[in-house]
C-alpha cells in the first residue's frame, strides 16, 4: 500500500467534509482523479504520486480550515465550500499562492481566485492596491504576506498606517502619547498580526522597532527603505496625502495599500486619494491593483449577502 493519510480529529469536520453519503468526497476524487479512503477518522488517498498527494493535503487543509471558521448550520452548504476550493486549487500554484509566516501556526490559503491574484500581486509588484468589500480579506492578506517578509528577513522593518478621520477627532486632542493615539485606529491591523502570530512574539516586534506605528500625518521627509509598509483604510487619504505617502517609498521596499471605497469618511467636497491613484496609476508596470467583491467575504456568511446586497443597489 503507498497510502498517503491526513487524520481529521474533529468527527464534526469529517463529517462536513465527506457531506450526506460521502458526496463530497465524490467531488474531491473527480478533481484528483483517484478514490479517497476513509477509516475512522482518516482520510486517505492510495497513490505515490507527488503531485496528487499534495494537492489532497491542500484541499483537505484548506476545507477543514473554512469549515472551522463557519458556526456549524445546517443551513451552510458544505459542498459549495469544497467546489470553491478546488475552483481554486485547479487554477493556482500552490507554492505561490499559500502565505507561510514564520513562527505562525498554519499557513494561510486564498479563499476565492481574487485572492489568490492578490497574494500573487503582493509577490510580482512593489506596489499594490486592493480595494473591496468589508471582510473580503484585504487588510488580513497584506499583514500575513508583509509578516512573512519580515519573518524570512527579506525586510527589515514592516510600518504600519493609516489616515485619521473618523468622527471628526484630531490626534492633538487625544489623550495619552503617539502611539496610545493612533492604536484604537490601527486595531484591525493588530487584530491580524494577533490572528497570525503569538501576543508575545508581536509585542517583541515592536519593542524592537521592527514593527512601526507610523501615522499617515507624520510621514511627510521620511525615506522608506529595505521595508515593508501597509497603507490601511486609503480611501480617506486626500489627493495630496496620497502622494505624499507614495513618494515615501525607498530602495527594496514594497507597499500594500488596502481601502474600501464604499466607505469614504472624506467632506463631501474632497476627494479620495484612494479612487484618484487608481485611476491616474492603472496599467503601470509594477504597480498591481486588485478588486475584491462580495464573493471575496470571508467572515460570517451573512456578511456576503449583506455586502452583494449593497453591491446590487447601486448597480
Amino acid at each position: 500500500m503507498n497510502e498517503y493519510t491526513i487524520v481529521v480529529p474533529d468527527s464534526q469536520v469529517l463529517s462536513c467534509v465527506c457531506g450526506t453519503n460521502d458526496n463530497n468526497l465524490r467531488l474531491i476524487e473527480e478533481h484528483l482523479g483517484t478514490t479517497v479512503f476513509t477509516r475512522g477518522n482518516e482520510l486517505s488517498v492510495d497513490t505515490e504520486d507527488s503531485s496528487v498527494r499534495e494537492k489532497f493535503q491542500y484541499i483537505i487543509d484548506r476545507v477543514v480550515d473554512e469549515i472551522n471558521d463557519i458556526p456549524y448550520s445546517g443551513s451552510v452548504n458544505y459542498q459549495d465550500i469544497i467546489a470553491s476550493v478546488l475552483n481554486i486549487e485547479k487554477k493556482a500554484d500552490l507554492e505561490s499562492t499559500s502565505i507561510i509566516v514564520p513562527g505562525a501556526v498554519k499557513k494561510i490559503y486564498p479563499r476565492s481566485q481574487n485572492q489568490a491574484d492578490y497574494i500573487l500581486s503582493m509577490r510580482t509588484n512593489d506596489l499594490v492596491f486592493c480595494y473591496g468589500a468589508a471582510g473580503s480579506g484585504k487588510t488580513f492578506l497584506a499583514v500575513a504576506e508583509a509578516l512573512k517578509l519580515l519573518l524570512s528577513h527579506q525586510k527589515k522593518k514592516l510600518i504600519i498606517s493609516r489616515p485619521v478621520v473618523e468622527a471628526g477627532e484630531n490626534l492633538g486632542f487625544l489623550p495619552g502619547a503617539l502611539e496610545d493615539k493612533i492604536n484604537p485606529y490601527l486595531r484591525p491591523l493588530y487584530d491580524s498580526m494577533n490572528a497570525l502570530l503569538p501576543h508575545e512574539t508581536v509585542s517583541r516586534l515592536m519593542d524592537a522597532q521592527m514593527i512601526e506605528i507610523a501615522p499617515l500625518a507624520y510621514m511627510r521627509g521620511r525615506t522608506l527603505s529595505d521595508s515593508v509598509i501597509i497603507l490601511d483604510e486609503a480611501q480617506n487619504t486626500t489627493r495630496e496625502q496620497m502622494k505624499m505617502f507614495l513618494t515615501r517609498m525607498g530602495e527594496n521596499s514594497k507597499v500594500f495599500i488596502t481601502g474600501d471605497i464604499t466607505q469614504i469618511d472624506l467632506p463631501k467636497k474632497i476627494p479620495s486619494g484612494l479612487l484618484h491613484a487608481t485611476g491616474l496609476l492603472q496599467g503601470i508596470q509594477g504597480i498591481g491593483m486588485i478588486r475584491l467583491t462580495a464573493e471575496d467575504v470571508v467572515r460570517n456568511p451573512l456578511v456576503k449577502k449583506i455586502v452583494r446586497a449593497y453591491e446590487n443597489e447601486k448597480e
